[in-house]
């Protein structure tokens, strides 16, 4: 009996890398997971504007790593919840993906603003990743319109997740 042709090796539309590096995140359940599903929901929220396929690096790191980073980048010597460092777009003529870049998230930021806000740490962390997601996509709060459009943006993405307004005040 003759055997089906096989399918042509296809790359998926997203590809999200996901690198931990720091240890303690083993205390918070999923999250690669976590990091994965909210890359994928941005950039599903944005549809045509994002090239497919395409490819994300996340790092989960520490403060210690990401001070670092943002010293070198944004010479801001102190740690910061999350850093994107979007890639120039590859030629028109490649097949290969489109590398959009990297997001890097401290663990000890995400997890002293998610208590000090009252959050879930999972719930923080899904939103770091889609706002530095749509930094890779050109996103960006200089000014009071892009901070609201971004913001308007973060919102949808996450309720789409069933994660509450990120900035919504807390309620006595």
């Amino acid at each position: 009996m003759p055997q089906p042709a096989a399918l042509p090796d296809t790359p998926e539309p997203v590809a999200v890398d996901v690198l931990i590096e720091a240890d303690g995140w083993a205390e918070l359940p999923g999250a690669e997971a976590i990091a994965i599903t909210a890359v994928r929901a941005a950039l599903d929220a944005l549809g045509a504007d994002v090239p497919a396929p395409c490819e994300v690096s996340v790092t989960l790191t520490d403060d210690a790593r990401i001070r670092v980073l943002n010293r070198e980048w944004r010479s801001l010597d102190k740690p910061t919840n999350v850093l994107s460092f979007p890639l120039p777009d590859l030629p028109d003529d490649s097949d290969a993906p489109q590398p959009l870049g990297d997001i890097i998230v401290a663990l000890e930021t995400v997890r002293a603003e998610a208590a000090a806000e009252a959050k879930a740490a999972a719930h923080h962390l899904s939103h770091l990743v889609v706002h530095g997601t749509l930094h890779l996509m050109g996103y960006d709060h200089m000014n009071d319109d892009e901070a609201e459009e971004m913001e308007a943006l973060e919102r949808r993405i996450l309720a789409g997740l069933g994660i509450d307004d990120p900035y919504a005040l807390p309620q006595d």
